[in-house]
This record gives structure tokens, sequence and C-alpha cells, in this order.
């Protein structure tokens, strides 16, 4: 698809007016008729603007010339899947996974590796080819080629130890400690809670990265807990397969 047709689709899907589009972009109505009839393409500038709008990747709005990857983990990249900077624009360069409102989630090769292998068994992949896949493609990525350029000195590293160490020490029955948080996104662990009076909740936001990990019960059986956690909140919970059934069990202000 080109520009002209994209950005008339997003338009149009959106319910703007060619007026309302310029007014929200800083251009001229004509400006945006150039656009759509095929006649001049956004500059760098505008582009921005539009992917903030219409929550696309430039990539989409120019008619998706290029195949996006994580260049920390390596995973092909759709638009819903795209990390985002702390003002919330997209950054095209990295996954929600390990990128997340302007912060690098991963600083250790060996745990990203360690995360990936299980997804990897799904597409058929053994243990010992995924790990050799991934210990020969991340050196080529261009987050673990800068990292000394890119990294935040251990900051992150800090944080998530800081959050360890709070959630050990509430102590939760049957729960084994926590080793290891991992980047999680909202809308794979947004689990609805029942409350008391029957109504179900959710905590969560579906489009924010969180910090987390699934733990299996020292009680044994079929429930596991589960933890999330950010610089706002620790959430730790239980549930069945697939997050089926779920229980809160805390829910604390940090």
């Amino acid at each position: 698809m080109d520009t002209k047709d994209v950005i008339y689709e997003l338009r149009t899907k959106n319910g703007l007016s060619q007026d309302e589009l310029a007014e929200k972009v800083f251009v001229t109505r004509q400006a945006v008729s150039r656009w759509e009839n095929g006649e001049t393409v956004p500059n760098t500038d505008t582009l921005k603007l539009l992917s903030k709008q219409f929550n696309v990747s430039i990539n989409t709005l120019l008619g998706a010339p290029r195949q996006l990857i994580c260049q920390c983990c390596g995973m092909p990249l759709e638009d819903a899947l795209i990390g985002r900077e702390k003002d919330g624009t997209l950054n095209e360069d990295y996954c929600k996974w390990c990128y997340a409102d302007g912060v690098y989630t991963y600083s250790d090769m060996d745990d990203l590796i360690e995360v990936c292998i299980p997804h990897m068994a799904k597409e058929g992949f053994s243990e010992e080819q995924a790990r050799a896949y991934m210990k020969q493609m991340l050196p080529q990525l261009n987050y673990w080629k800068r990292y000394e350029q890119l990294s935040d000195d251990g900051q992150f590293e800090a944080f998530k130890k800081q959050l360890i160490r709070e959630i050990n020490d509430l102590h939760i029955e049957g729960m084994p400690k926590v080793e290891k948080l991992n980047a999680l996104i909202g809308s794979f662990v947004n689990l609805a809670f029942p409350l008391p009076n029957g109504a179900k909740v959710k905590f969560l936001d579906d489009q924010t990265t969180y910090l987390g990990n699934q733990l299996e019960s020292e009680f044994g059986g079929d429930r596991c807990f589960g933890i999330l956690a950010n610089m706002d909140f620790i959430l730790i919970c239980t549930y069945e397969a697939q997050g089926a059934d779920p229980e809160l069990v805390l829910y604390k202000k940090r």
C-alpha cells in the first residue's frame, strides 16, 4: 500500500476530515489533499506527528518498505509490538519486551536467551538449537553492538533488584522466592479478578510493559503464582493453566 492510501485509510477509519487531520498535525488541508493524491509525502517531522496521532509506525505510514526487527532480541516487529519512548511515541528499533517507556529492559544477553528459548520451542526449535541460534544472532544486533553506549550503567537492573527484595519481603505463604523479573506486556497478563460483589476488574493497561514472573506454588497442585510490578505497585495473584480462575492475593502501592 502506498503512503497516499495509508493516510487516507487511517484518516477515514478515525473519522477525521482533511481539515481536522490538518489541524492536528499543523499543516493545511491542501497539504493533506496532496498527500492523499500522491503528489507529495509528509516530511520527517510531520510523519512523527502522524505516527503519534494514528498510533502506527512511520514504516507503516510509508507503506512498510522495511521489515522491522527488534535490535535487542531479533523479533520481527508489527506496530502492536513496537516499544515506546517515555512520551508514548514508537521506537521502531525495539519490541515492547526489550524497550519500554524509554528504558532498555535487558542488560544480560544470557538472561534474554533464557526468556526466548521457551517461545522458540513452540516454533519447533530444540533448546540446544534455540540457544545456539540466539548466541550467534544477538551479537549482530545494534543494541548489543552498542551496549556500552546505550546501557544505563545498571540503573534498571538495580531497580529490578529492589523490586525483587520488596516482593520477597512480603513473605507470601506458598510462594517461592523470586529470583528474576522479566518484561511482560499488559495485554498478555491482564487478568480479570472477581470482586465480592460478583463484578470482575482488571488492574493493568494492555499497552504497558510490566515486570513479572510465574512461579509454581510450594503447595503443589495446578495453581501458579503470578507476580507483576512496576514503579507504582506490586500485584500477586494465583491462577490455573492459561490464566484460568484467577484470584488476587495482594495489590500493594509502592
